[in-house]
């Protein structure tokens, strides 16, 4: 991967980059995702946000190797404090689990004044996300999912607007596990990941029913199957 050839998955949060809009890609890590839309012109300009030294001096020297320090900002610093309010339209964050991409966007949700879109792609518990999103005005508008060196990704697309229009149809609870989309659609890739999923809370439960039997031990059993039956309906 580079800033000509991104991942599938990183090609895939591009993608969802509305033209000439100004981008913050916050965990860059090697500034591939800016360079790459910035060389391609769908962006105008980008900001590349790092916390930790070692990818922040790795995106400076790609974006200084790209001849593109003039369009793309390398700025060290914790989430979203490295961009300033009005100053981006839309926000990437990709890589990282949902629960940490759902602390960034609330301990810095004041910064996110002016942005019309996020896209979001959290490694594992999206769940964190969506219910980041309903509880801050933010709908969710499209989802994906894909397989990638045999590790599933969930992108969300995300903008301002009525948070529970995508769940009005369905289960509320299903579509916050699942994805109110990806529920709907129910691709491949989404059957395969909660096949597995549902396989390793079968294993656990079986742990659990042969484990010394307490309230603790009792009370992850009764969750397990409530997740378990949650998965059965949404693999139906």
């Amino acid at each position: 991967m580079n800033a000509e050839k991104l991942s599938h998955r990183l090609e895939a949060v591009a993608n969802n980059i509305p033209e000439g809009t100004r981008l913050a890609d916050i965990g860059s890590d090697h500034a591939y995702l800016p360079c790459n839309v910035v060389k391609k012109g769908t962006v105008s300009m980008a900001i590349a946000g790092e916390v930790a030294e070692g990818p922040f001096q790795s995106a400076l020297e790609q974006v200084r190797e790209e001849s593109l320090i003039d369009k793309i900002s390398v700025r060290k610093g914790d989430g979203l404090e490295v961009i300033q309010p009005g100053e981006v339209d839309c926000v990437t964050i990709a890589g990282m689990g949902g629960t940490l991409i759902s602390t960034i966007l609330e301990q810095g949700k004041s910064k996110l004044e002016g942005v019309s879109r996020l896209v979001l792609q959290p490694n594992v518990g999206s769940f964190a996300v969506r219910k980041w999103l309903i509880g801050n005005g933010w709908e969710l508008i499209k989802e994906e999912i894909l397989e990638e060196d045999r590790k599933i990704y969930e992108i969300l697309v995300a903008e301002k607007g009525e948070p529970m229009k995508p769940y009005q149809h369905i289960n509320f609870e299903n579509g916050i596990l699942f994805g109110p989309f990806l529920l709907k659609e129910k691709p491949e890739v989404f059957k395969e990941k909660w096949n597995a999923e549902k396989r390793n809370w079968e294993r656990i439960l079986k742990q659990l029913d042969e484990a010394v039997q307490n309230e603790d031990t009792e009370s992850k059993r009764q969750e397990l199957k409530t997740k378990l039956k949650m998965a059965e309906e949404a693999l139906r």
